[in-house]
């Protein structure tokens, strides 16, 4: 059976067809089957025996080990090798190439680097090992190029070098005509793929991913029309490298992103490449070069083109990077694309106007980012003056259906020029199970958020200058984040929120005036920032866990003397100057400390046991001067590190029997 999957395909079947047959003949057989039903189904008892067989027959055939050398017990029949590193130094020759001529599989697992010759090693492998079929040098450190002899290795068909550091790739590459799997992912110094690419008429996977200082793809690439996968193309100004090299690749699968839009001259060459007909894709990616020339003249240009690349029906995700275009064209939130689930739309700067993307039933994530001409997001399921999040009808028509039935996160970030984000008036039509929001860098933003979002856990706000907002209606919500806003003023806390993060002084204020007053009764994470009032310290809830006080230098939160028995977690920095002593005992259940820059700080105190102490961490504060006189009763404390405390004069008294369980200490 085996013998058959290396003959060609019958039947006009595919390599991955004939694999799936034979694979679900084999489960079918095999004793790998489970019985019983629900929580009380078990592997059948057979299995250990059928492993302990695979074992005893294979194991003269399959080799795995830590480290590979001169001294590795490997046998002549050995057809598949693994192993995490390579013995250092490396010798002239491995003589164990010299047993294993025969490898099918040379395969590195979890690779550890080393520091030795990686190009002498390689050239060792290539020399000596004819038979190959499968190769991985992922993850070797240093790896700049590939000898020339790896095209000797004709019978391969899997090449891995993701992770390395080659810069350029030996033309002999393209002598493996039998290679079906290339593996390029993050070779982030590799400029350039061989010129002969297109002998390579078996590949069938070229992952490319993150390749980032690619220049262009090689030329014809239409010629590999058994690709099945291609993670990155990027568009050339030459008519061998340009878009219509996709035209005969029907087969792609999985994601595909498609880079330098911008040498793209009209619709008939977008045309050319037939998006439409790739039915397997389920991630596509379109993008256009930030430095791209002609912003605005190539407007009418580039809208004609994007059209053009209208991918099929039964696309997932959809990502639209540095678009040209002044208005998105019709098939961008098309409701008949029912099985979207994603759509990032980024960088189009010419664009004032959002496509309706409200009827999209399947969409989960929307993220809008650096859209610097938007700036009016509309309401009333369409107005023609303004941005349209929402579905666009025509006069006296009506919409009774559900606005983004299935989101359940949106994101803002970065609408330099956006003031107003309309609502519709029937706030349960919209947004009904939205789980995450956040605003980020929309500085003249102003009104409110939408008030009625039922299933709302997230909030995230931040450098929004002049937006002012009540918390929207929401049950459910768990974490509220507020960073650089000058207007955001709080009224209410909900009694679910689990965690909140602020920073400013206006919003910190009103925080403490409505913790002082409704405290939530679930609350267990607080950080807060930039703040100039005093913190009602007799307020913290009983839930709180974590605390964390950054850059408040008039904060006391310990001047009540109350014991806050739940704090598991405290972290202060520049903050509390009036704090001379830091009394440990009042947080009996406390197990990470950690304060830097406190500048007026002189004592770490604690007349009682601190079971729970794990770690300390105390840096750049210049009065410190002591621990506590009778030491530090910290049995379980493992860690203590005290940095840039110039005045202190002594480590903490007794550490040997007080601190038994100490693992690191620096100071």
């Amino acid at each position: 059976m085996a013998e058959d999957l290396l003959q060609p395909p019958k039947n006009g079947k595919t390599l991955e067809e004939v694999g799936y047959e034979y694979f679900n003949d084999l489960a079918s057989r095999s004793f790998f089957q489970r019985f019983g039903s629900g929580n009380h189904s078990r592997i059948f008892v057979m299995h250990d025996l059928v492993h302990d067989l695979a074992t005893l027959i294979g194991a003269e055939f399959y080799f795995r080990t830590e480290k590979l050398g001169n001294e590795t017990k490997i046998g002549n029949k050995t057809c598949h090798l693994a192993f995490n590193k390579l013995s250092d130094p490396v010798t002239d020759n491995f003589e164990i190439f010299d047993r294993a001529r025969y490898l099918r599989t040379f395969w590195t697992i979890d690779y550890r680097p080393t520091p030795f010759n990686n190009e002498k090693a390689l050239c060792i492998v290539l020399s000596n090992l004819k038979c190959l079929r499968v190769l991985s040098f992922q993850r070797f450190s240093n790896l700049d190029t590939l000898p020339d002899s790896i095209g000797e290795l004709i019978h391969l068909r899997y090449l891995d070098l993701s992770s390395t550091t080659i810069k350029t790739l030996p033309e002999s590459v393209c002598n493996l005509h039998n290679l079906q799997t290339f593996k390029l992912y993050y070779c982030d110094q590799l400029t350039k793929l061989p010129n002969g690419m297109q002998k390579l008429v078996s590949l069938r996977y070229l992952d490319i991913r993150l390749t980032l200082k690619l220049e262009d793809m090689p030329r014809e690439m239409s010629k590999l029309n058994h690709l099945q996968h291609l993670s990155y193309f990027l568009v050339g100004k030459h008519k061998e490298k340009g878009i219509k090299e996709l035209g005969t690749l029907s087969n792609l699968h999985g994601s595909l992103s498609i880079s330098k839009l911008e040498n793209v001259t009209d619709n008939f060459e977008a045309s050319q490449a037939k998006i439409m007909e790739k039915k397997y894709l389920e991630k596509l990616s379109f993008k256009w070069s930030d430095n791209a020339k002609d912003q605005f003249t190539n407007s009418q240009s580039d809208m004609d083109i994007l059209d053009k690349l209208q991918p099929a029906k039964n696309l997932k995700k959809v990502s639209i990077c540095g678009y040209r275009g002044t208005r998105f064209p019709e098939w961008v939130g098309d409701p008949s694309y029912h099985n979207l689930t994603e759509l990032y739309l980024s960088d189009c700067h010419n664009c004032c106007i959002l496509p309706p993307l409200g009827q999209l039933r399947s969409l989960k994530k929307l993220r809008i980012s650096r859209m610097s001409m938007l700036e009016t997001i509309a309401s009333e399921y369409g107005d023609s003056f303004s941005g349209i999040i929402f579905p666009s009808l025509e006069r006296g028509d009506s919409f009774s259906g559900i606005i983004f039935p299935s989101l359940e996160r949106l994101q803002f970030d970065n609408m330099p020029c956006w003031e107003v984000w309309h609502h519709p008036h029937d706030s349960n039509a919209y947004f009904p199970v939205l789980k995450f929001l956040k605003i980020s860098g929309c500085p003249l933003l102003r009104g409110d958020l939408p008030s009625h979002l039922p299933a709302l856990e997230t909030i995230q706000i931040e450098q929004c200058d002049q937006l002012a907002f009540s918390l929207p209606w929401a049950l459910a919500i768990r974490r509220l984040e507020i960073r650089r806003n000058n207007k955001v003023m709080l009224r209410e806390l909900p009694l679910s929120l689990e965690e909140i993060e602020i920073q400013g002084r206006d919003t910190t204020k009103s925080f403490f005036e409505i913790i002082a007053i409704t405290l939530p009764i679930s609350l267990k994470i607080v950080k807060f920032e930039d703040c100039s009032s005093s913190f009602p310290g007799d307020c913290l809830p009983a839930s709180l866990l974590s605390l964390s006080i950054i850059n408040c230098k008039n904060i006391d939160f310990l001047k009540q003397k109350q014991h806050h028995e739940s704090l598991q977690w405290l972290y202060i920095d520049s903050s509390c100057d009036s704090l001379t002593i830091f009394p440990l005992e009042t947080f009996p259940n406390l197990g990470s400390l950690d304060i830097h820059k406190c500048e007026n700080l002189e004592c770490i105190s604690a007349s009682k046991i601190l079971q729970n102490l794990n770690d300390i961490f105390i840096t750049n504060c210049p009065k410190l001067v002591s621990f506590a006189r009778d030491g530090l009763p910290a049995p379980n404390l493992r860690k203590l590190f005290v940095f840039s405390c110039v005045n202190l004069k002594s480590s903490p008294c007794h550490a040997n029997t007080l601190l038994p369980k100490l693992e690191y200490l620096s100071i």
